[in-house]
Order: structure tokens, then sequence, then C-alpha cells
């Protein structure tokens, strides 16, 4: 609960020191139209990158093999347009990363290992058996 407050408090409050610092350096009303410029920029390259993704999906389902990254990804290039979407610098830079495909790659392979690693390890719930027939059919 407190991690969250922090996130809810902190981002807006890092938001509002850097566009007062940037607006310092290049002027408010340049300050506003960067903002603006790079939500439409960001929201248009997102939705490049989500129909690759979804024709990607749509080749691997054609081949018979799982889109599974893909879901992902489109999951992550979502978000990524949502974060380009509020306005400021910071969460700009963090929607950027995300939406880049190298990046998001790196991210979500990572992301798998990590996941994959920890169920790798939990071999302890597998029970060996066997199983035997005690009524045979007879014809």
């Amino acid at each position: 609960m407190n991690s969250l407050l922090i996130i809810i408090i902190g981002i807006p409050a890092l938001e509002i020191f850097t566009m007062i610092k940037v607006g310092q350096h290049i002027g408010a009303l340049n300050t506003v139209l960067l903002i603006i410029t790079t939500a439409v920029i960001g929201i248009y390259y997102a939705r490049i990158e989500g129909l690759n993704t979804i024709r990607s999906g749509l080749t691997n389902l054609y081949k018979n093999q799982s889109p599974a990254y893909e879901l992902i990804s489109g999951a992550s290039i979502a978000f990524a347009a949502i974060l380009l979407i509020i306005p400021g610098f910071v969460t700009d830079f963090m929607g950027l990363i995300l939406l880049l495909p190298f990046t998001r790659k790196i991210l979500i392979k990572n992301w798998i290992k990590k996941k994959y690693a920890v169920e790798k390890n939990n071999k302890d719930n597998v029970v060996d058996g066997e199983i035997i027939e005690r009524d045979k059919d007879e014809l």
C-alpha cells in the first residue's frame, strides 16, 4: 500500500519538477508544445507498432505457433501509449522505452526468464505414479 501511495504522489511531483526545469530553459510555451508533440508522435508510433505486433501475431497463428510474445508485446504497447498520453517528460521517456522494439524485446525476455526460472525451480510439486488396471475387460 505504501509503494502505491509513493507512486501516486511521486510520479506527478517528478513530472511537475521536470516540467518546471525544462520550462526554465526553453520557456513555458515551448514546454507545452513539446509535451503535446511528444504525445501525438508517440501515439502515432504506438499505432504503427501495434499494427506490426498484430501482423506478427497473425503470422505466428498461421504457422501454428503460439503468439505469446506478441500478446505481451501488445499489452506493453498499450501501456506505453497510456504513458505517452499522460503529460510529462518522465512518463514519455518510460513510454518510449516500452515502445521501441529492441528495448521492449529485452524487457519482455528478461521478465519471461525471471518468471519461468522460478517455476523451473519448483519441481517438488510433481508426483510420480503408476496406473494399475484391476478389472480387465474380457471379450
